[in-house]
């Protein structure tokens, strides 16, 4: 009986918090301006994830119509090491690389639908070159075995995105594309050229043309 009368209180004491609850919500204002304040801190999340998508996506360079889309110089400093020089159109960056081989990975966004209508270019971002030993055990003690070449903000990485979630939005496609390992050879130039099949490496020197033969 205890256990009932107990039970009726509580359930009248809910009631009455009901009540309270139902006469705040439609007594007054301020659900319209919570709604308000939360449909503006929605639109101001949109905006600021929109603008760092932007961001990121302004990195990409358009695709050239013709000419490499890198250059690199391969400078022996040290035993098996190397200072790499990556030539885009006017600008250079150095990185320092330890292998035999090297390999370049790139990324590409194509435009489609309503934004290729408006003219948004295919665009690239060089993503990492790396390296490997020809021998196992040195592959383990490389320690610039990795360089990455593009940063994206807050770690929002739009293309990646794209790839994970296996969605275009109607109006872009996420490429790869990929240098396979080729040979290091200081003083070694090569040229990386996009065709309709891939990436394609063209030796630029002496000392590259001698690395491709000895390959």
């Amino acid at each position: 009986m205890q256990y009932l009368g107990l039970a009726m209180a509580v359930a009248f004491l809910a009631l009455i918090v009901v009540l309270v609850a139902l006469r705040l919500l439609l007594g007054g204002q301020w659900l319209l301006g919570w709604l308000r304040g939360t449909f503006g801190l929605a639109v101001l999340a949109l905006g600021s994830l929109i603008g760092v998508i932007a961001y990121d996506v302004h990195n990409y360079r358009p695709l050239p119509d013709t000419g490499p889309v890198v250059t690199l110089t391969f400078n022996a400093d040290g035993a098996q090491r190397y200072d790499v020089r990556l030539v885009q159109g006017n600008d250079e960056r150095r990185v320092t690389l330890e292998g035999d081989l090297w390999q370049l990975d790139m990324r590409i966004l194509r435009w489609k639908g309503l934004a290729e209508l408006i003219g948004l270019e295919p665009g690239y971002r060089l993503d990492r070159l790396s390296a490997r030993y020809l021998a196992v055990e040195q592959q383990g003690q490389a320690r610039h075995a990795l360089v990455s070449l593009s940063e994206s903000p807050l770690g929002l990485d739009f293309w990646r995105w794209l790839r994970l979630a296996g969605r275009d939005l109607y109006l872009v496609d996420s490429e790869a594309r990929r240098v396979n390992y080729m040979p290091i050879a200081n003083g070694a130039v090569f040229q990386v050229n996009l065709a309709p099949t891939g990436l394609m490496v063209q030796p630029m020197n002496p000392a590259a043309t001698q690395a491709l033969k000895d390959w």
